[in-house]
């Protein structure tokens, strides 16, 4: 299972136990069963703290009865009997959050602030956690961890992690059809990443308050980034660097790139993964002393012209002021706008294809699109599900060749160009098919499907600043070479901006730029 690189490192993690963990499997006769048996043969080896028992043997009738997955592994502390379960075998994205569950169990230190410690070890009331995922979704780790860090603090608080390739059958029945799922003592909890804050905020009623309480209370900042992507993270640097106090605002760190596969074109790194790169990015920041607010999403940007200072207001009714804003809000997936698209969403509609592909194995899906993401996502798929049909609204693709000759050699990928998306069908639970028109004679066609996959490129992140900040007609931020926009103060950089070129690169470039820029512009105010 572990090559000898893989089991050298994590004998080295292990190294970081303090007390005893225990790692309960519940297998038969399966191929995966079998590996995971294997898996923690190899595991309780590295480490004399960590003891693999068979729990179809050793386990009490009680603890048999409510395993209900087979193959499946508990990571039990035996300090403190937090219990952490992993159903399948937790590989590709999800070795690490296996290796995290260990550490913690084995009361290594968790790396969250001590304030969401104490709020989570407060939480009154028993959570039984499910988190559905696939191994190659590259956001589900985030709330797995996030998740199974409750379940090491508060023994009232449970957390299993399913794979949903292995329990397809529960997938139907439960009607999961994206990941994360995540389900609260059997009923659907959240979709989609979600982070430790906002499941808190959900399970803990007056967490929202007490947040924008203490957001409240901030400090005037110099210099203020909104948004944490390539970008954001690129200005926070730049900025603080140049001694001012600088505060980051965002929904998410990492932003896009954290839904982003394989990075082939970022200079002087060969190859990463967009969560790979994402945590370097914090991790960077972090090394300096910016104010990181996460989970709180901006709803509005206004220059108070009786103090001159810009004012941040935040969903949750918080209000942060500064003296310049730079922001970096970046772009999400365009939708198609079609009718049955909303209702569907997370139903058979999905914009992630690494992440929600294996939902769909074995079964027909459509991409709708054909540039670059829109023909990498049909060749992934492919080696899948059963079919994949993609749709391209113009008359040729805008892939690039090489990958256009890759999707035509396979077999079970079928093109189809002036294609015009029109409705998203489905049985009230699930899609069924879509309608596509015809450009060039105008017939309307019907495509029996599971699953529609959209790639059609990036909408910016610029709702809420409608009114108030210049935007291009297609919502884009209008910004100069250094980075201003229309209100003085108020800098924009990355993908939100009207810069036509959305690259990973750029973007960082683009928020140095803004963060100098806005720098200039401090240094020029009176004092």
């Amino acid at each position: 299972m572990l090559d000898t690189n893989l089991q050298t490192q994590l004998k080295s993690y292990l190294e970081n136990l303090k007390t005893p963990v225990e790692l309960v499997t519940f297998t038969d006769e399966s191929p995966k069963a079998k590996e995971l048996s294997q898996l923690v043969k190899q595991i309780a080896e590295l480490s004399p703290l960590v003891t693999a028992i068979d729990g179809n043997l050793s386990s009490s009738k009680a603890e048999q009865a409510r395993n209900e997955r087979v193959p499946s592994m508990l990571v039990r502390s035996v300090a403190t009997g937090s219990e952490m379960r992993f159903a399948g075998l937790p590989m590709g994205h999800e070795f690490t959050s296996l290796v995290m569950a260990l550490l913690h169990s084995g009361s290594h230190p968790l790396k969250i602030e001590q304030e969401q410690i104490e709020q989570v070890r407060n939480l009154e009331g028993e959570f039984e956690f499910e988190t559905y995922i696939s191994l190659s979704c590259q956001n589900c780790p985030d709330v797995v961890q996030a998740l199974n860090m409750m379940a090491a603090i508060n023994p009232q608080i449970k957390h299993t992690m399913i794979d949903g390739s292995l329990f397809q059958t529960e997938v139907f029945d439960r009607d999961v059809m994206a990941v994360p799922t995540v389900f609260l003592n059997g009923e659907s909890f959240s979709q989609g990443r979600v982070s430790l804050t906002d499941i808190l905020n959900k399970v803990d009623k007056n967490a929202g308050a007490r947040q924008a309480k203490a957001l409240e209370n901030k400090e005037v900042y110099d210099f203020l980034v909104v948004g944490g992507g390539p970008a954001g993270a690129a200005a926070a640097i730049y900025a603080v660097r140049k001694g001012i106090s600088t505060g980051l605002v965002a929904d998410r760190f990492g932003g896009q790139v954290s839904d982003t596969m394989a990075i082939e074109n970022f200079i002087s790194v060969k190859a990463t993964q967009g969560p790979k790169l994402v945590a370097s990015l914090e991790e960077h920041v972090r090394e300096y002393d910016v104010d990181i607010m996460n989970g709180n999403k901006a709803s509005q940007v206004k220059r108070n012209e009786e103090t001159g200072l810009i004012e941040v207001s935040l969903e949750n009714g918080a209000v942060l002021k500064s003296k310049a804003v730079v922001l970096a809000t970046g772009a999400r997936w365009r939708e198609m706008n079609v009718p049955g698209e909303n209702e569907y969403r997370g139903k058979g509609v999905a914009y992630c294809p690494h992440c929600d592909g294996p939902l769909f194995k074995g079964k027909p899906v459509a991409v709708i699109g054909g540039g670059n993401s829109g023909i990498e996502a049909a060749i992934d798929l492919a080696g899948i599900v059963e079919h994949v049909t993609v749709l391209e609204f113009a008359d040729t693709l805008r892939a690039d060749e090489v990958l256009v000759r890759k999707a035509n050699s396979l077999a079970n990928i079928t093109i189809i160009t002036n294609a015009q998306t029109t409705e998203v069908m489905g049985d009230g639970k699930r899609v069924t098919s879509l309608i596509y028109t015809d450009r060039t004679n105008g017939d309307s066609h019907e495509v029996t499907l599971a699953g529609i996959f959209v790639q059609i490129g990036l909408m910016p992140n610029s709702e809420f600043l409608q009114g108030d900040i210049e935007l291009t007609n297609r919502g884009e931020i209008i910004a100069g070479s250094r980075g201003e926009t229309s209100v003085a103060g108020v800098f924009a950089a990355g993908d939100v901006t009207n810069n036509p070129y959305k690259q990973i690169i750029i973007a960082m470039g683009s928020g140095a730029n803004a963060a100098l820029g806005a720098f200039d512009y401090l240094i020029r105010q009176d004092v």
